[in-house]
Order: structure tokens, then sequence, then C-alpha cells
């Protein structure tokens, strides 16, 4: 027992010389392993070598090294402290390893290239009017001259709610609570979201975003929504781009149009392409002369005003304007695609 005594004694000043010595981190982990490692530290071997005291003895021998164990710990990270307090903070850190950083957010694309169509009519005089998503048929359809059973209803896949409650097809609802509400001359656009029973594809789904626009004032003619969307498409896409009108056929127009671009993509050259399937032409929005059905459903008379609607969608526009082939890399919440839109 005398020389085990001994032997903790000596690793005791033995521990305190080499404390002395110490004089950064390093050396201070040094230090710490030689004598708390769990493999070959000095503590580890004197418990090994207590297996040598008589039985009677072992306890003692315990206590011996549980105050050596204590010893070393708190002369340890006493000193560990110090260090961590001397220290300058800039040494904590390596400053050749490359920065991080930080990404502001941003509006989503989406509401940038609807901030940027807004700007385009506000520059020419329009308003901006909103309405509820959820509409009554009337609004939806009927005012807009659907009567219940017309043909033209089989191409809208409409999400119903009740028998007359359903999430409205279109923005054009808003036409009509805006021409009940307000006298001639009206000149507003509507944007928002609109919802049909859709299979999401690379080009259609069950959500998107519209925007319509409505003029109405004394001896509008097709001439005036000519020059409008011409300006507009223009100022939008490049002031060269070939824009045609075709006749085409809606409820609340008449005589109504589709509106094509020439192909951003491929500008008519690539029989093989993928967005204007080689035709050169994309179809971009719809107009017409506002009917004057529709006109006499909000009590305006069509004898003294005319005027005419107009809708895109505001999702394939942006596709064509940031030539992204995928409608549904809008709403994936994919970081490495919405971070390409950070504003600078």
């Amino acid at each position: 027992m005398k020389d085990f005594k001994a032997k903790i004694s000596e690793h005791k000043k033995q521990f305190k010389r080499a404390l002395a010595r110490v004089k950064d981190e390093k050396s201070l982990q040094e230090l710490r392993n030689l004598y708390l490692s769990r493999k070959r530290g000095h503590l580890r071997v004197l418990i090994e070598d207590m297996k040598a005291l008589k039985p009677q003895e072992r306890p003692m021998g315990g206590k011996m090294i549980n105050s050596l164990k204590t010893l070393v710990q708190e002369k340890l990270e006493s000193l560990k402290a110090e260090f961590s307090a001397d220290e300058p903070v800039l040494s904590k850190f390596d400053l050749t390893l490359p920065g991080r950083r930080e990404y502001r957010g941003s509006p989503h694309p989406i509401v940038l290239f609807r901030q940027e169509v807004e700007d385009i009519f506000l520059a020419m005089g329009f308003s901006i009017e909103d309405g509820p998503e959820i509409e009554t048929d009337y609004y939806n359809f009927e005012a807009l001259n659907f009567p219940p059973h017309h043909p033209a209803r089989d191409d809208w896949d409409t999400l119903y709610i009740t028998d007359d409650l359903l999430l409205r097809t279109h923005t054009s609802p808003v036409q009509i609570r805006v021409m009940e509400k307000r006298k001639p001359p009206i000149r507003i656009i509507i944007p928002g979201k609109v919802y049909r029973r859709e299979t999401p594809d690379p080009t259609h789904l069950p959500m998107f975003c519209q925007v319509e626009g409505l003029v109405v004032d004394q001896d509008i003619t097709f001439a005036h929504l000519k020059g409008t969307l011409e300006h507009f498409l223009k100022t939008l896409f490049y002031e060269k781009i070939k824009i045609r009108f075709r006749p085409s056929f809606f409820p609340f127009t008449e005589p109504s149009a589709e509106v094509d671009i020439e192909c951003t993509v491929c500008e008519g050259e690539n029989k093989e392409c993928r967005v204007c399937k080689g035709s050169g032409w994309i179809e971009i929005l719809g107009a017409g002369m506002v009917n004057p059905q529709v006109f006499k459903n909000v009590n305006i008379d069509p004898e003294k005003y005319s005027g005419f609607a107009f809708g895109l969608g505001i999702d394939r526009t942006a596709m064509f304007a940031y030539q992204i082939p995928d409608m549904r890399f809008f709403y994936e919440n994919d970081l490495r695609f919405i971070r390409q839109f950070i504003q600078k």
C-alpha cells in the first residue's frame, strides 16, 4: 500500500510540473490524454495496478485515484477557461473557408410577373379591381351570357361547392360586379386566382393566376382593343414581336378573337419546337367586344355604350416570357428554381 500511495503522490507532482509547462490548447489536450485517456492514460494504469493490492486496501486505493482524477480534471478545466478568455474572437474561425451566403427573400416569380403586367396597364390609365374567389353561378356564368344548359358550359371544367356556389373559373365575375356598381367610363384589370378541374401537366393546373381587362365607354371600337393589346404585348415582351388576331367565339364577347404572338423560343424557325409545336405561333390571350346582352344584364345601355374585354393566364404567359418548359415548376417550392428570380 505504501508503494501505491507513493506512486499516487509522484503522479500529482509530475502533473503539477507538466501543468506549469502548458502554454496553449494543443499542449493542454496532450496533457489531458496523458492522464485521462481510456486506453493507456496514467489513471487507467493506476486502476489496473489496484489488482495487486489486498482486498481490504482497495477501497483506500480507489479514493486516492479519484482524488487524483478530480485534481487533474479541475486544473485542466480551469486552464482551458483561461485560454478561451484570452483567445481573440477571430481566431476561433477559419478565415480561409468560403463564406456562407445569406439569401434574401424575394417575391415569387408569378408575383413578379403579375406586378409587371399591372404596371403596364396602370401606365395606360387602368385601375386594379379584386373580387371573391368563391362565386355564385349567376356571376360566374349567367350574367356573362352562359344561361343554364348552354353548350358553351361544357368547355369549362368547373369545381362546384354547392349547386349554386363554385370556385370561380375566371375573373370575369368581377367585371359584372364592377359594372353593377359603377357606370361608364370603366377601365379596369382584374388579376387573381382561378380554379378548374384540370389534370396537371406542363401547361395546365387546377389552380392558376389570370388577369382580365375591361373597358366600357362611348364609341369604343375593335381598333381600341387591338391598339391596347398590341401596346401591352410589345411592352411585355419586345417591340418588334409579331402579333396576330384570329376569329374565335366567347359567349360574353361579340365579335371575339384569339391573340397569338410569335414563338419566343424558336421565333418560327424550328419545326420541332416543343413550345409552338412547329407552328411558329403561341396563343397568348382571348379578347373581344363586350356582348350587348352582358350590358343589358347590368343595366348599361348597349345603344349608348360599347366596350371590350380580354383575358390571359399569368402563369402560362410567364412561362413564355421566362422560357420555362413546365408550369408546375412555379408551385413545387424548389429553392433552386425560386432563387433564380431573386431581385438584386
